[in-house]
């Protein structure tokens, strides 16, 4: 299941686009002519993943700078958050947690303006907010989110396209059908034979593909057990370089941009340390071992990246004799305060 929902992505995207491009439109005139103060995001697990990518682009195109809401300040703290001035997004699959809701209802309450990039638009989250915006994901069964963690990704773009007025990004958005169609037949086999015995790894990006290694390190926890903590390409010379010995594995999303030359000498480095690089990164680049699909434009290739990731995540969970669709002690809502 997990599987087929992530190769529904590119379906899953392509209604969303043809859907709200009005009430986007009309969100990117109210965020232009709206002055912030300050900028927050809100949201738990894959969700979170996806702010941190919806708030790398803010702050690159827009210079605003965003940060993550410990929603516990407002839920059990209840300490008094100036909310004026505010924009504050949500991010959810189901829009049912109280630890998100309760925050956008705060937040709007004290006159910021509230986005909820929801699936079920019906949620208690959805009617919360200001702005709800359907993801369009369908029906997602499968415990681990794929195709909801994509739409996600597509609507904080498109919000931000809109927000900058951005002719490039706008037509960048609505390749994405296909160049996510292209995604979900790459071929990164090769890395099973690292991971399936694998106890451990670190999973490495930077800049705007820092949030594919956050949402991978999470999918190697719940669908295959397997020890996973993400790093910024930046951060892991500060002290994880001490677990690094020969066979440790590392898996390093070197995405377009001006972060990757930094990551391709990480690699290069880690391999002189007797680490076991999987280097995942575009075509052109020579010592890649897995590669890296690319998007329209470099601001959206950590989409299509994380499409190809989840073709080899579903793969990789039964090598190691689990079931994608049935981790341990998770269940597909969870609901915290």
């Amino acid at each position: 299941m997990m599987l087929k929902e992530a190769l529904s992505a590119a379906e899953c995207v392509a209604e969303q686009l043809a859907n709200d491009s009005d009430r986007y439109a009309e969100l990117g005139r109210k965020l232009r002519s709206t002055p912030f103060s300050t900028a927050l995001t809100v949201a738990r697990g894959s969700s979170d993943h996806a702010c941190n990518y919806i708030a790398y682009l803010i702050m690159a195109r827009l210079g605003r700078v965003v940060a993550s809401l410990p929603m516990s300040l407002v839920t059990l703290h209840k300490s008094p958050l100036i909310t004026r001035d505010t924009l504050t997004i949500a991010v959810s699959q189901s829009g049912q947690s109280p630890d998100v809701v309760e925050p956008i209802r705060y937040f709007r309450d004290g006159g910021a303006t509230t986005v909820a990039l929801v699936n079920d638009i019906e949620s208690p989250l959805a009617h919360a907010a200001e702005w709800a915006m359907p993801l369009r994901a369908g029906k997602e069964q499968s415990v681990a989110a794929t195709k909801s963690f994509i739409t996600s990704l597509v609507a904080g773009a498109r919000m931000v396209a809109q927000w900058q007025n951005d002719p490039e990004l706008l037509a960048g958005l609505e390749a994405l059908p296909e160049a996510l169609r292209v995604a979900g037949q790459a071929d990164w086999s090769s890395a099973l034979e690292v991971l399936t015995p694998a106890k451990n790894i670190m999973v490495v990006g930077r800049g705007i593909s820092f949030p594919v290694a956050l949402e991978s390190a999470l999918k190697f926890k719940e669908t295959s057990a397997l020890q996973a903590e993400a790093f910024s390409g930046a951060e892991i010379k500060h002290g994880p370089m001490a677990l690094i010995e020969e066979g440790y594995p590392l898996l390093i999303f070197a995405t377009r941009g001006p972060t990757q030359a930094g990551l391709l000498a990480l690699a290069d480095e880690m391999r002189g340390r007797g680490a076991r690089v999987l280097l995942a990164a575009p075509a052109d680049v020579a010592q890649r071992d897995l590669t890296l699909p690319v998007a329209a434009t470099p601001d959206l290739d950590p989409i299509v990246a994380i499409q190809a990731f989840y073709v080899m995540a579903a793969q990789l969970s039964a090598a190691r004799g689990l079931d994608p669709d049935r981790p341990r002690h998770l269940s597909k809502v969870t609901k915290t305060n």
